[in-house]
């Protein structure tokens, strides 16, 4: 299979392309792996999808199968002021990509996020809910969802949420840099969501990847918690000496909205390719215990 990996250099991007060097994920070894692939990947500074013509040019040389697009503007404070900015890397850009897949007769996995939702709820979203974003971010990233539906036939729009990975700057790496440092840290506790592992999201992108079970997942961590009770673990796992205290959001406020309440359901893979997505606790015990042994490999060649 020949595979066009947009936003190979951000955490995900990086995770999938690991996958493919491996020749297996972290879950297992899903059935895309089993055979011969091609995978380039692409970043912003060899293609910008808001060029519709440059994503064509791209495309025009090698017939690609599958097109993954990890791309997004996440910077969800700077969405509200820069808002063509965050339209064109999650509207416009989902929108070219879709055409030209559409063209070239490829399909496209393309990765959304629980903003879409107002997050009012108090109980995890499904695919059927109603989105009503409330942010620059979620409204910019749901409109990118409508023009993958409105321009592809062969689509896969996958909502995920709290990722955090090996690669790149992320909430886990955040706090533990933060505990560390200060022995101490505040967080929301009245935000609740999944904690996703990068590395579970990339093993379910890649199993639907030979399929043609085309539509929209939400695929995230099981279970959930909120930012306080996360930052907890995150300090226990990494065997941290700190105090987490919790606070409100009224308390700690921001430019952007976020959601309450934005818990989603993987409701569409327990019924197509099936739900492996551990439990979030599990997920992150894992991604820590891997991690610290990387960063004490790094400390090791750095001497």
């Amino acid at each position: 299979m020949n595979i066009l990996l947009v936003g190979a250099k951000g955490q995900l991007g990086t995770e999938i392309t690991k996958c493919f060097e491996r020749g297996r994920t972290e879950l297992g070894v899903p059935k895309v792996l089993l055979s011969e692939n091609f995978v380039r990947g692409i970043d912003i500074d060899e293609l910008d999808i808001s060029d519709v013509s440059a994503v064509r040019a791209v495309m025009n040389e090698k017939k690609y199968d599958a097109v993954i697009n990890c791309a997004a503007y996440t910077n969800v404070n700077k969405c509200e002021t820069e808002r063509d900015l965050a339209f064109r890397a999650n509207s416009l850009g989902p929108r070219n990509l879709a055409m030209v897949s559409e063209e070239f007769g490829a399909k496209l996995v393309h990765v959304s996020t629980d903003y879409v939702f107002t997050g009012d709820g108090s109980v995890p979203y499904a695919e059927y809910d109603v989105c009503a974003p409330v942010s620059v971010y979620g409204k910019t990233k749901f409109l990118g969802e409508e023009y993958v539906k409105q321009f592809s036939t062969k689509y896969f729009i996958i909502r995920t949420a709290w990722l955090y990975g090996y690669y790149g700057n992320n909430f886990v790496k955040t706090m533990m840099k933060i505990n560390r440092e200060n022995g101490a840290s505040r967080v929301v506790c009245d935000q609740r969501g999944n904690p996703t592992n990068a590395a579970d999201l990339a093993h379910h992108i890649l199993k639907l990847l030979t399929t043609d079970e085309y539509g929209i997942y939400h695929g995230t961590g099981n279970g959930e918690c909120s930012w306080y009770e996360f930052t907890e673990k995150i300090v226990e796992y990494a065997g941290i000496k700190a105090s987490v205290s919790p606070c409100t959001t009224d308390e700690y406020p921001t430019p952007a909205k976020r959601p309450a309440y934005s818990s989603l359901d993987n409701m569409m893979f327990r019924q197509t390719v099936g739900d492996e997505f551990r439990p979030w606790e599990e997920a992150l015990s894992c991604f820590m215990k891997n991690y610290l042994e990387m960063e004490k490999e790094n400390k090791g060649e750095n001497k």
